[in-house]
């Protein structure tokens, strides 16, 4: 047997992941070395650590049901082990001593019943064994009660909204986790950022090919004199207004600044840690980014120079969001949220309303009000933690100014709510997921909401009336979900590495899911279910539907 830390830290790294506790996990995988470990993490399958704990608790019951002279008892433990008991001596040994004598009890009480029943048995009639109830087909007996075999089965999808998977094209690519991605706002160039330190941009213009070609966004850092791969996660990425440079957020602690063409055009380094989050003003001059370090800056995206820091968070910023070209909001672990602009040496504003972690803010279209998620469960409609939320591109100061704006938002209960935000009240709310929901995005007419689940699936919905649209299931857990300008494609991200493309169109008088072909994203040499993907979805822009 052998058993090393490096393997321990990336079991529980990979735990820490696929449980959302993903700014822990950042945390952990810095401080353990994660990066810097041989192991090949597309062979490892979710769930491992739980997988591998799960066997070792069945090889503790095993043990006590074994007698000291190594004959093994007939019936179950008396009850299954916790864990924590599975690791306590004492315990265990409590358990088997009482497993024995219990278990002479039920022998003992067993041979006396049956030489009562055999006593008996002549005067047990025809009719009295026909009025006993036998087990039904789907019973069976154990220990003499009627146990019903209720496994658990996968979730069906409706065939009606089903996009199927040999819909697909694969672009092979990424070597590593996929996290996230976003459409060029004026073109069908999609960009995503890996935990292979790469961000790649994928020219999807259809042109009547289903072959794309990409773009190798090499993240690196100097040692030495040279150029080397950071070897850490890119985990933000944001494209400016006219969708000529692409930023990106790394776990080395740089943003970069990429052309279209997969240039390096600058590097912004003054963080001291992980950068969580990135966007780009409307007006294309600057740059806001939030990190590990706890402070928030503003870049001057021309010069490549950081205009201000901000070092009010008092734990790691995560997440950072404009609410015009020089005035933002910040969130952090710290439960606060602070309103900054630039050239202010202090908040303009601070909110503590939060009694947890804040993971997410957006600002409304309008700039006139703020949302923000927490692991509080500060909206109740919802029973676990918010993860994220979206405003809908409807309402005053959009295209779409004659709909009613709606939010967005997404929990760890694996449901997704649609909110009145006039009402204030809960429209709709949508169930399809069986996991935790970890992204939601609306179409660019509002009409429609995708959402990621870790239940593998991508769901799209009509956002008037609640209804599912269409359903995708991949191979991995979905971290994001985007879509492009046009309202025809939705990206999404997944945790075994695949981003996926959808291009499944909608008809104009119903909504079912045609032929026209998927295409999918994903590195070469891996079987299937550890492909490193990125999928594209693709809705219809009917008269009455999307566009």
């Amino acid at each position: 047997m052998s058993i090393t830390s490096d393997e321990v830290n990336f079991l529980v790294y990979r735990y820490l992941q696929e449980s959302g506790f993903s700014h822990s996990a950042f945390t952990f995988g810095i401080e353990s070395h994660i990066s810097q470990s041989n192991i090949n993490g597309t062979l490892v399958p979710p769930a491992a650590l739980i997988s591998i704990l799960q066997k070792g608790l069945q090889y503790v019951e095993a043990e006590i049901s074994i007698n000291k002279d190594g004959t093994v008892f007939d019936s179950r433990p008396i009850e299954s082990l916790s864990l924590i008991d599975a690791v306590i001596p004492d315990v265990v040994q409590m358990r088997q001593q009482a497993f024995g004598e219990k278990l002479t009890q039920q022998q003992a009480s067993a041979a006396a019943t049956e030489a009562s029943a055999m006593a008996k048995v002549a005067t047990v009639t025809p009719a009295t064994v026909s009025q006993q109830n036998p087990p039904k087909n789907q019973e069976a007996i154990v220990n003499g009660a009627h146990a019903i075999n209720n496994h658990s089965k996968p979730m069906e999808i409706d065939g009606d909204v089903e996009i199927p998977p040999n819909k697909a094209t694969v672009l092979r690519g990424h070597e590593s986790e996929v996290f996230i991605c976003a459409w060029n706002p004026v073109s069908d160039l999609l960009a995503s950022g890996s935990g292979d330190s790469t961000a790649r941009i994928w020219n999807l213009n259809e042109n009547g090919s289903r072959a794309s070609t990409q773009l190798v966004l090499r993240h690196c850092i100097r040692e030495g004199g040279h150029d080397v791969p950071s070897n850490k996660d890119v985990t933000s990425l944001d494209w400016n207004s006219d969708g000529t440079l692409l930023a990106t957020g790394s776990y080395d602690g740089f943003a970069r600044i990429w052309t279209e063409n997969g240039n390096l055009a600058s590097t912004l380094g003054q963080h001291k840690g992980p950068i969580f989050a990135l966007k780009w003003n409307k007006k294309g001059n600057y740059i806001l980014s939030a990190g590990v370090d706890k402070t928030t800056i503003i870049w001057d995206a021309h010069t490549g120079e950081a205009k201000q820091q901000f070092p009010f968070h008092s734990a790691p910023a995560l997440d950072v969001d404009w609410q015009n070209n020089t005035t933002f909001a910040s969130c952090s672990t710290d439960m606060c949220i602070h309103v900054c602009r630039l050239g202010c040496d202090r908040p303009v504003k601070t909110f503590q309303g939060h009694t947890n972690e804040v993971n997410a803010i957006k600002w409304d279209p309008s700039g006139m009000l703020l949302a923000s998620c927490s692991d509080d469960m500060t909206l109740k409609a919802h029973r676990k933690e918010i993860y994220t939320i979206k405003w809908s591109p409807t309402g005053p100061a959009t295209s779409n100014p004659n709909s009613s704006i709606m939010l967005a938002s997404a929990s760890f209960d694996s449901t997704v709510r649609l909110w009145d935000m006039e009402q204030g009240v809960c429209t709709h709310t949508l169930r399809k997921h069986q996991e935790p929901v970890y992204s939601v995005a609306f179409s660019p007419d509002g009409k429609y909401l995708a959402s990621g689940s870790f239940d593998k699936c991508v769901h799209i919905w009509n956002t008037q009336s609640g209804s599912l649209v269409h359903s995708y299931q991949g191979t991995g857990g979905i971290f994001e979900v985007c879509w492009n300008a046009q309202g025809d494609k939705v990206g999404a991200s997944a945790s075994d590495g695949s981003y996926l493309g959808l291009a499944q169109f909608l008809s104009s008088h119903h909504e079912k899911a045609s032929s026209h072909p998927l295409t999918w994203l994903c590195s070469s040499g891996q079987s299937h279910m550890h492909e490193y993907q990125l999928v594209m979805l693709g809705v219809s822009t009917g008269s009455h539907h999307l566009g």
